[in-house]
């Protein structure tokens, strides 16, 4: 049996959801941009409980490998690996733009676009649901410059209409879409290596202090 579990924490939201190859049977999330570290083991228990399943269950892990902001995208990566690594079983990793994509259903070349905070936004082009141009970076008059007059979907599309064309729809990648999409083959999978695009906001310092 078939028993996929798919997590997203590139953005704001924290996406979990269990699919056993042919629908979902459990889906949690939560929402906290500096949390998700806390948010994720409860949602993944939450799922596991819709589904009557325990972790040992689980056959396949998904993670969406961003991009997003690095506090919250590697607690995603860092769960999968490790579920990976010690439960045995197989790892899939998919650009989290292509999630947000995958849920639009817009018939025609359109944007995909995420919070990258700084100003800016994560963004990739689509033709329906096939990448074609990203991910990439840049702020959102910029974006608005090289894509004009393109259809601008998700969060990023959201916290700046005054300047992308934006249009309603999914917000934040939904991880029964990823489930769905790696149970039917659907997407192009990546390595569990984080989409960062730029330096982390976090880093370690580079000289000792003294004492």
């Amino acid at each position: 049996m078939t028993l996929i579990l798919a997590l997203d924490t590139a953005g704001p939201v924290v996406s979990v959801a269990l699919h056993d190859g042919a629908r979902t049977v459990g889906s949690a999330s939560g929402s906290g941009a500096m949390a998700h570290g806390e948010l994720l083991a409860p949602a993944i228990a939450n799922a596991l409980a819709q589904a009557g399943a325990a972790m040992a269950d689980v056959t396949d892990v998904a993670v969406g490998v961003g991009p997003g902001p690095f506090t919250g995208l590697r607690v995603g990566i860092v769960t999968a690996l490790t579920l990976g690594s010690t439960l045995g079983i197989a790892t899939h990793g998919v650009c989290s733009l292509d999630v947000l994509a995958a849920e639009v259903g817009f018939d025609g070349a359109f944007l995909a676009a995420t919070d990258a905070r700084r100003k800016e936004v994560y963004w990739a082009l689509y033709d329906r649901s096939n990448r074609i141009e990203g991910p990439a970076v840049d702020r959102p008059g910029d974006l608005a410059g090289l894509h004009r007059g393109v259809p601008v979907f998700g969060r990023g599309a959201a916290m700046y209409a005054d300047v992308l064309d934006a249009q309603s729809g999914p917000l934040d990648p939904a991880a029964a879409v990823l489930a769905s999409g790696v149970a039917a083959g659907t997407f192009q999978e990546l390595p569990l290596e984080p989409l960062y695009l730029r330096r982390p906001d976090v880093s370690e310092p580079t000289t000792p202090k003294r004492a």
